[in-house]
């Protein structure tokens, strides 16, 4: 039977603004795309990142080329062949997964033999300066795993504050590219003293040979230097872990694999997001079950979820119900 296939964007509030070292926002515009087919119908959601070279435009034109396809029963796997890795092709990965998995009457996780736990997310904090990050951490101390957005001249006096303010946690630091090898040792060296766990994406990608010949004792993940599995080889001495991502490896369907051959390679593995709803964690939230690091905390952002979202307990997420997807 002929699909009916949609894509459209929508937008969600953030609960106040949300900040990089590459800028601010207010709201997550998203790409959701639903293919119909039976009375049933499969889902998926993504979310365009401008540091990628896409626009919420461009990657609904590019989920809508592949209507005429789509209509006459392209599965996943060629998919794989028609569109890049990126944000339009995981929502229309993660829609065909969540529509064979209804078809077939079983769950994405069986499907994938994912283990259905809930974890432990990391909880974001925005950037901004010392004593807002530090109150900010004050506020979430409680929570076992903190990611600190970083990348400003002085990062220093930031991971301090947050450090004294949520002693008890874990804590992330996410530079965004934004250190430089003239201030990575000094920054390597207190975090060090911090009790640090994890260093994502200090360099920016391509200007990040540094790391391959500088000695650290905190372990360094690769976020805009890896996409998918061909990048993983390259990145061996150089990073100690990666952060995948549906909307960089373009779906569901990718990701598994490069999971499977970041392990076989030595990285430990995180399971990140962009900023989104429930939609776009759900198939995250299956792939991480398994993974060293879970930071899916888009939806604790935002100031209001899809209906039927996920069940979050403090920094606990929970494995989606298949009225939300899969």
């Amino acid at each position: 039977m002929t699909r009916h296939f949609e894509a459209t964007i929508e937008k969600f509030p953030i609960a106040g603004v949300f900040t990089i070292s590459r800028g601010s926002k207010t709201e997550a515009e998203v790409v959701t795309c639903a293919i119909t087919r039976d009375g049933l119908t499969g889902r998926g959601e993504c979310v365009p990142y401008k540091r990628y070279g896409e626009t919420t435009e461009g990657v609904l034109d590019e989920i809508n080329s592949l209507a005429s396809m789509m209509h006459d029963g392209m599965d996943r796997h060629t998919l794989q062949t028609r569109l890049r890795p990126g944000a339009a092709r995981n929502a229309v990965d993660c829609a065909l997964w969540d529509l064979e998995a209804k078809s077939l009457g079983r769950s994405v996780a069986s499907m994938i033999e994912a283990a259905e736990k809930p974890l432990i997310t990391a909880f974001t904090l925005s950037l901004g300066e010392p004593e807002a990050m530090a109150e900010d951490a004050r506020r979430n101390a409680a929570r076992p795993l903190l990611k600190v957005k970083l990348g400003t001249d002085d990062d220093e006096s930031r991971m301090r504050a947050v450090r004294q303010a949520a002693p008890d946690s874990r804590l992330i630091v996410d530079a965004n590219e934004g250190w430089t090898e003239d201030n990575l040792a000094r920054h390597l060296d207190v975090a060090d003293a911090l009790g640090i766990s994890l260093i994502e994406q200090p360099l920016p990608a391509g200007k990040d040979a540094i790391l391959a010949t500088i000695r650290r004792k905190v372990m360094i993940c690769a976020d805009e230097s890896v996409h998918a599995t061909g990048d993983l080889a390259s990145l061996r001495n150089r990073y100690d872990a990666v952060n995948i991502k549906l909307d960089k490896t373009g779906g569901l369907t990718e990701a598994l694999i490069m999971k499977e051959e970041a392990q076989r390679l030595g990285f430990a593995v995180m399971i990140g997001c962009m900023v989104g709803t429930s939609l776009a964690m759900a198939p995250a939230v299956l792939l991480a079950q398994d993974a060293d690091y879970a930071d899916l905390d888009g939806p604790l952002l935002l100031a209001q979820d899809r209906p039927d979202g996920l069940r979050y307990d403090g920094s606990l997420v929970y494995p989606p119900r298949t009225n939300l997807w899969g």
